[in-house]
C-alpha cells in the first residue's frame, strides 16, 4: 500500500481551500458530485473513453470537469495530473472493482477512508475475523461443500454486486453453479428480511453517539432488488428452473427505501459501534460511510453476512436526505456528508486524519 507519511506529504502540499472532489462515473458518483457540490467543492468525474452524455440530464450533479482514460487501469498512470489538479479521491464499490485492489491500495492520490479495510473486506475469511471478533452474529460458515445439507449461499471473493453468487441445497448443487477459478465462501442460507444498514464513522467529530475516537452515524436504509432470484417464487422452486436452464442469480440492479422498527435501533447502533471499534483494534479504522449487509430473522435477531467499507449504491435513495439523517440535519445524504467530512477536516487541519 502507498505509505502513509508519503501520502501525509502529499496531502501537505494541497490548498484546502481549492480541493477538487473526484471519482469515477459510475456506482453512486451522482450522489457524491451533488454532495460535494452541496458543501462548496469543485468536482472531477473520471470516464470511460467519453464524456458520459446523461450527466447532462442531472445538472445538480454533473462534475465541473472531465478526465477520460482509455482504461480504468490507466488511472494510476495519471496520478501526478490528479495531484496537481488539487484532486482527492472518493472511492465507490466500481471504483474499486474496475481498478482492482492491488491497484487501489498503491493510487498515489490522497484518498478518502483508509485503505488497509480492503485487506479484510475482500477476503471472506478475514472478513469474518473481523465481524466474529467484534461479537457481532454471522451465518454459519461451512467449510467442505461435501457437507453441505441444507440450504447455503455461495459467495465469490471480492466487491461483485452479487454476481456469480447462488443458493445450493446439496453437494450435486454446489457443483453445478461453482466457478472453480474464483474464491469462494459457503454460508447457511438464512431465512428472513435483509435490511442494509448505511452507517458514517467520523474519527474527527465529538458529538453525537460517541465511540472510543470519534463519533458514528446512521444515515439510512435499504433493501435491493436482485435479478430473477426476487422472482423465483412466481415461477417455481429452484430445481424446477435449473432443469428448464434458469440459474437465480444475486445480480443487484436496483434498490428500495425502507425504515426499521424503532426497538431494533440500539442493536442496529451496538452492531455498528462494535464493527467500527474492532477495525480500530485492527487496522486503524474503518474510515467514513459503511454498510452491514444483514437479514432480520422472524425473531428480531440480526445475521451480518457482509460489510462494505465506502459509500454503497443503496444510499443513492437518499440525495435529499432520509428518515434517519433528516432528524440530524435535513438535506444530509451520504455524499454530502462525505463532502462535510472532507470540508471540516480541511477547516480544522485534520485531512491527515481522513485520507490515506
Amino acid at each position: 500500500m502507498f505509505p502513509k507519511e508519503k501520502m501525509q506529504h502529499l496531502l501537505e502540499e494541497y490548498d484546502p481551500k481549492d480541493i477538487v472532489i473526484a471519482t469515477v462515473c459510475s456506482h453512486s458518483s451522482l450522489q457524491i458530485f451533488h454532495g460535494a457540490r452541496m458543501e462548496g467543492f469543485k468536482t472531477l468525474g473520471i470516464a470511460l473513453k467519453e464524456q458520459p452524455r446523461h450527466y447532462d440530464a442531472f445538472p445538480l450533479a454533473k462534475p465541473d470537469d472531465f478526465l477520460i482514460v482509455d482504461s480504468y487501469q490507466d488511472i494510476p498512470g495519471l496520478a501526478d495530473e490528479l495531484v496537481a489538479r488539487n484532486a482527492v479521491i472518493v472511492p465507490h464499490g466500481s471504483f474499486v472493482e474496475y481498478l482492482g485492489a492491488t491497484q487501489f491500495q498503491e493510487l498515489k492520490v490522497p484518498t478518502f477512508g483508509n485503505r488497509a479495510v480492503l485487506e479484510w473486506e475482500s477476503d471472506r475469511e478475514k472478513e469474518r475475523e473481523w465481524l466474529e471478533g467484534a461479537g457481532i452474529s454471522m451465518p454459519q460458515k461451512v467449510t467442505d461443500p461435501k457437507d453441505i445439507d441444507k440450504p447455503v449461499l455461495v459467495k465469490y471473493h471480492g466487491a461483485k454486486g452479487g454476481r456469480g453468487f447462488f443458493i445450493a441445497k446439496d453437494y450435486s448443487d454446489f457443483k453445478l453453479g461453482i466457478d472453480w477459478n474464483e474464491r469462494y465462501s459457503i454460508q447457511e442460507y438464512v431465512m428472513g428480511t435483509r435490511y442494509y444498514l448505511h452507517y458514517f464513522y467520523s474519527p474527527i467529530r465529538e458529538e453525537g453517539y460517541k465511540l472510543s475516537k470519534g463519533t458514528l452515524e446512521m444515515l439510512s436504509l435499504d433493501r435491493r432488488d436482485e435479478t430473477n432470484i426476487d422472482e423465483m417464487y412466481k415461477l417455481g422452486a429452484q430445481e424446477e428452473l435449473k432443469r428448464l436452464g434458469i440459474f437465480p442469480s444475486f445480480v443487484v440492479t436496483g434498490n428500495v427505501p425502507l425504515v426499521i422498527r424503532e426497538s431494533l435501533l440500539p442493536k442496529v447502533f451496538q452492531m455498528g459501534a462494535a464493527v467500527v471499534e474492532k477495525s480500530l483494534e485492527l487496522f486503524g479504522g474503518m474510515l467514513g460511510p459503511f454498510c452491514l449487509e444483514s437479514i432480520v430473522t422472524d425473531k428480531l435477531e440480526f445475521k451480518v453476512f457482509e460489510v462494505s467499507s465506502r459509500i454503497v449504491a443503496g444510499t443513492n435513495l437518499y440525495p435529499s436526505g432520509s428518515p434517519y439523517s433528516d432528524y440530524v440535519e435535513p438535506g444530509m445524504s451520504t455524499g454530502r456528508r462525505i463532502g462535510r467530512e472532507i470540508k471540516e477536516a480541511a477547516e480544522r487541519g485534520l485531512l491527515t486524519e481522513i485520507f490515506t
